[in-house]
């Protein structure tokens, strides 16, 4: 099922041997911009014939009503609701250690320097909810933006025909459960250009208002909209298919290897799994272990297309050292070390959106109730980007406070580097304060 690929002994770049999954979000631009375009003009009926045309049923109401979301965790499977708040905490305690502090630097007599954070103003936040149902992603993207300080957060997820037109009730069940009353029976690439553009009814009544940043995952029509619309809003990052590298030894469990490998390619057909190791037999013995379990498994045609696909392989190099380079080479969205001596190699590890040590620290505890957010770069992003945590929520601003005496002991320098620049008027802005 799995491809094996012998690299020992090649000479090659490890860079243009690494299964990578395409997603070419400009294939989809020609479909994703008359919606946006159709959204920002029509909106709320705009959006509501959307969602019969991609979702197959108009909800009742844009937004849901706060006893909708009441109801539905009123009536959520008591186990659930009890591993969501067990994240929540969780999460709460990892995202709270991430808030940065306020500094405040004197560069010189009577001049003071502060440092501080803050919050954007107005969140929208996409859950997805097609092949699955993501209640965590909605505590992944709703606790990092209220630990940062977001005073607006608006959550959009597709609505669904089962259920009334309403969003699937365990994601509004999360958002009762994390006190977010701004919840939208909105998908897709809709979604984004309703929190890009705002949305108004037939009488004019803004319904819902445009936000500052947009974050959350999605398919390849929401990672096109959030690109197009870059710019009028921020976006967190246009995420693509999920992604696991297993860098294990003959230390390994092969077992396990082979099953975190599958959960990763349940997700979606272009999931990629890949594991990379210094063992031909332990290889060997993991594809085994993986074609067994995928034909038990419940999503196995899903698994098989994604365990089958180009991006998704067994690599054997020739020692540890080369694995750790193929690891950053690649710069997986989640990777697994499982070796006689992980956390050395893990300090090794550059580029990657999170890594689990160990055999007791599967892909799937991050998933949901490590504490650690699930929202990570994908496609090799990491090697210069982070996943969704406080400060993606907040911006750097610097307030800049100095008196006369402060002024005074620069004003040369400023005056200097005015004129070697072309720009008196700049100097001129200084020297009149001493005349």
């Amino acid at each position: 099922m799995l491809t094996l690929k012998d690299l020992r002994g090649s000479a090659a770049d490890v860079s243009t041997v690494l299964p990578r999954a395409e997603q070419d979000i400009s294939a989809t631009v020609e479909t994703v911009a008359p919606i946006l375009e159709k959204v920002r003009h029509g909106g709320v009926e705009a959006l509501t014939e959307l969602s019969e045309r991609f979702d197959g049923v108009r909800p009742p109401a844009l937004r849901v009503p706060q006893w909708k979301l009441e109801e539905s965790l009123d009536h959520l499977d008591g186990t659930v609701r009890a591993a969501l708040e067990t994240l929540i905490t969780r999460a709460r305690e990892v995202h709270s250690a991430q808030l940065p502090a306020a500094s405040m630097v004197s560069p010189g007599p009577d001049a003071r320097i502060t440092n501080r954070w803050v919050p954007i103003e107005r969140v929208g936040l996409y859950v997805p909810g097609g092949q699955a149902v993501y209640p965590s992603s909605v505590v992944m993207n709703v606790v990092p933006a209220q630990v940062a300080g977001v005073r607006s957060l608006a959550i959009a997820s597709p609505p669904q025909k089962d259920f009334g037109g309403y969003p699937h009730p365990t994601i509004l069940a999360a958002a009762q459960l994390l006190g977010i009353e701004e919840v939208y029976a909105v998908g897709g690439a809709q979604a984004v250009g309703m929190f890009a553009y705002g949305a108004r009814d037939a009488a004019g009544h803004l319904v819902c208002p445009p936000v500052k940043l947009i974050t959350g995952p999605g398919n390849i029509f929401v990672a096109t909209a959030k690109r197009a619309v870059q710019g009028v809003v921020g976006i967190d990052a246009e995420a693509g298919p999920t992604e696991i590298m297993v860098l294990a030894d003959e230390s390994a469990d092969p077992s396990l290897v082979a099953a975190d490998l599958i959960s990763q390619a349940e997700h979606d057909e272009l999931a990629a799994a890949v594991l990379v190791t210094d063992s031909m037999p332990f290889a060997e013995r993991v594809m085994t272990a993986v074609e067994e379990q995928a034909a038990r498994t419940p999503h196995a045609d899903r698994v098989k297309q994604s365990l089958t696909g180009s991006q998704s392989a067994v690599l054997v190099v020739d020692s540890l050292d080369v694995a750790v380079d193929v690891a950053n080479a690649y710069g997986a969205e989640h990777l697994e070390i499982m070796t006689g001596d992980d956390a050395t190699l893990a300090d090794r590890i550059h580029n990657a959106g999170a890594v689990f040590l160990g055999a007791y620290t599967p892909v799937s505890l991050g998933d949901y109730c490590a504490g650690s957010n699930h929202v990570l770069p994908t496609g090799g992003a990491s090697a210069y980007s982070s996943g969704l945590n406080v400060t993606s929520f907040l911006r750097s601003q610097q307030v800049i406070h100095y008196g006369r005496d402060g002024l005074d002991q620069v004003a040369g320098h400023v005056t200097a580097l005015a004129a070697a620049e072309g720009l008196p008027a700049h100097g001129e802005a200084v020297e009149v304060r001493f005349r």
